[in-house]
């Protein structure tokens, strides 16, 4: 015997011991109460009659009856017997570009992730067809051979990403022979579906499906991506955001190249050419181009049907349920008289009742998400942010709890949760939420980006604020609040750049500033020190002329006296003329000089700036020497005709 769905066994370990518990926990406290809201005297008189052991194989049917329903649910089957599939349909492979072009996020959330949810659409829709999958880059491999398996095809595309292949780059050549090898001869309708941004680093692909075409098989070719492109953005070894870049250290840039697809397309009569836009692109594919095709019946082996039992489990329990509500909990006696119940007794026992009506309900709505929305709407975000939590404990991959609990947390001004639970809800496959997803967390990000003072973790965040933004307004183009948030921000962002940039400068020149102060207070220092030594040799040559005078002209008379008290005056008043004439002249020689200081300093900068020294021109002249000697690098592998530069995107 065995189980369609065994994980589904491991709830017999929960629900059985769950309900053991519980049974006891109501019976004590069925006791408790009784003793506390019924008198002693009063008590013998209203149980007389129950039957403990009824009581406990009441329970017995309970817990065996869940324990049926559980095994019924895991789907026992146990018998089986050969079948012969026969289908009719149309032989379907679908190739997928795994580069790491694949990775630009254009289109939300990168194209890679966008083509795996288109082939997995095409399985939906093509459900009578056998379909394969290639995954491509520098070379094909056949992922999933032809089959009619949902399951085999779901998780081979699905485990898809830009590592299944080793060696980088896009091979359309090499993807539409490797589909090729996937049809087995005598199929009558063969048709590649190939979904690729259409960088095609290798030549040969029209020229590939123009042969295909005419073995029979149609080319049906979806573009994902834009014709504006997308850098491509990758993450280093230490977990950092970096960019993909060429052999000169360029960032590259992808873009879809719809003219080559459209080429590819047209090799194929009745085909044609699909960019991935919206959701109705692969139900557009499979009515106008794959349901016309003419279907062929295909024969496969015989298949090992195993006989679900799951019936015999769940007729026990409804048995086991019924006999549960049939069995009485008293015992029956016959009547030897009428006996009542006092009047008095009758309000005391209704209330018993309910009492333990009431705690008999089941706890289980506590955390419910009715009690939060309920709480959110109060106004209570903190206690709708805990009935949340709660409820993703239950059930984690709900992304609209996820969405919910963000939108609680960022009421409640927790950015940092609301961020986190914002991100968790954009895994959505719903695009709708997924853009609300991402308009939400953009304004966490600008919130957390406002409140942080350092100015360069403030751009960070709000780069990665201005980031959502964009991608909302891609996923919802026609939300006048995303672009308005994306235009704020971005004007945010840019007045704190400029401010930025502004205290650098101010940095910059601040200490030219404080050096040109600092030179003229040495060159009014110096003055000064000048003045006062000139001022003291002059009033000391005066002391020398008053001592000299009078000894000369002491014998004449007051005739010969006026001059000599004269005379001194006058020298004093030449002295101070020739002292202003000289301070005069220094100034003028220590302006002269910082004018030539400040002409050298200028023609230095100049120099620095448009001209190079002769060693740094010489060092030029030798790399350019070595340059001359490297040879091309010829990449290994790959074939003599193919010679092209090794992209490893």
């Amino acid at each position: 015997m065995s189980f369609a769905q065994p994980n589904l066994l491991w709830l017999l370990l929960l629900f059985p011991p769950a309900l053991i518990l519980f049974f006891w926990w109501s019976m004590r406290q069925r006791r408790e109460l009784m003793a506390r809201f019924i008198q002693t005297r009063l008590l013998p008189g209203l149980i007389a009659g129950v039957s403990p052991a009824r009581q406990k194989v009441r329970f017995g049917c309970l817990l065996a009856g869940v324990i049926c329903v559980i095994l019924a649910l895991a789907r026992p089957q146990w018998g089986f017997v050969w079948e012969e599939v026969k289908q009719r349909g149309v032989d379907i492979v679908v190739a997928i570009d795994t580069s790491k072009s694949m990775l630009a996020e254009d289109i939300a959330p990168n194209r890679l992730a966008r083509a795996k949810l288109a082939a997995l659409d095409l399985m939906q829709q093509a459900k009578s067809d056998r379909l394969g999958l290639v995954a491509f880059a520098g070379n094909a491999f056949l992922q999933c051979p032809l089959t009619i398996d949902d399951t085999a095809f779901r998780q081979s595309v699905e485990s898809l990403n830009v590592n299944t292949l080793p060696e980088g780059g896009t091979a359309l050549a090499e993807a539409i022979e490797t589909a090729q090898t996937a049809f087995k001869e005598g199929d009558n309708h063969k048709v590649l579906v190939l979904m690729t941004d259409g960088e095609d680093h290798d030549s040969g692909a029209l020229e590939a499906a123009q042969k295909a075409a005419q073995s029979g098989m149609k080319i049906f070719t979806i573009g994902i991506g834009t014709p504006e492109g997308e850098l491509l953005r990758i993450k280093d070894a230490q977990g950092r955001p970096d960019y993909i870049r060429d052999e000169q250290g360029n960032v590259v840039k992808s873009h879809l190249n719809e003219r080559l697809l459209q080429e590819i397309a047209g090799t194929s009569p009745g085909c044609f050419y699909l960019p991935l836009r919206g959701a109705k692109t692969i139900e557009m594919l499979f009515e106008k181009g794959l349901a016309p095709l003419p279907k062929s019946e295909h024969q496969e082996k015989l298949i090992k049907q195993h006989l679900d039992r799951f019936h015999w489990p769940l007729g026990l329990a409804i048995a086991f349920f019924v006999m549960e509500m049939l069995l009485p909990e008293r015992r029956r006696k016959p009547r030897t008289g009428s006996t009542t119940v006092p009047t008095s007794v009758k309000p005391r026992l209704q209330s018993a009742a309910t009492v333990l009506a009431l705690l008999a309900l089941p706890t289980a709505l506590l955390g419910s998400t009715t009690s939060a929305l309920r709480e959110y709407k109060s106004g209570n975000y903190d206690q709708a942010l805990k009935d949340y939590e709660q409820a993703l404990k239950r059930n984690a991959d709900d992304p609209r709890l996820h969405f919910n609990a963000g939108a609680a947390a960022y009421r409640n001004h927790q950015f940092d949760e609301a961020t986190k639970q914002f991100n968790d809800a954009a895994a959505s496959p719903d695009l709708q939420l997924q853009g609300s997803a991402y308009y939400n967390r953009g304004n966490s990000l600008y919130r957390l980006g406002e409140a942080n003072a350092d100015p360069s973790k403030r751009t960070e965040t709000w780069e990665k604020s201005l980031k959502d933004f964009e991608l909302s307004m891609k996923l919802n183009p026609q939300d006048p609040d995303a672009k308005f948030n994306h235009d704020f921000v971005k004007k945010q962002l840019e007045e704190l750049k400029q401010q930025q940039q502004q205290q650098k400068q101010d940095q910059k020149d601040k200490p030219d500033q404080d050096k040109q102060e600092q030179n003229q207070n040495q060159q009014s220092d110096q003055q000064k020190d000048q003045q006062q030594q000139d001022q003291k040799q002059s009033e000391q040559n005066q002391a020398d002329q008053k001592q000299s005078s009078p000894q000369q002209n002491q014998p004449n008379s007051e005739q010969q006296k006026q001059p000599a008290e004269k005379q001194p005056q006058d020298q004093k008043e030449q002295g101070q003329k020739d002292q202003q004439e000289q301070q005069q002249a220094k100034q003028a020689q220590g302006q002269d000089q910082k004018d030539e200081k400040e002409k050298d300093t200028a023609q230095g900068t100049h120099r620095a700036a448009g001209q190079m020294t002769t060693e740094q021109a010489q060092r030029l002249l030798d790399a350019q020497k070595g340059d001359e000697k490297m040879l091309p690098v010829q990449p290994k592998g790959k074939p003599a005709d193919r010679n092209r530069p090794v992209r490893d995107w």
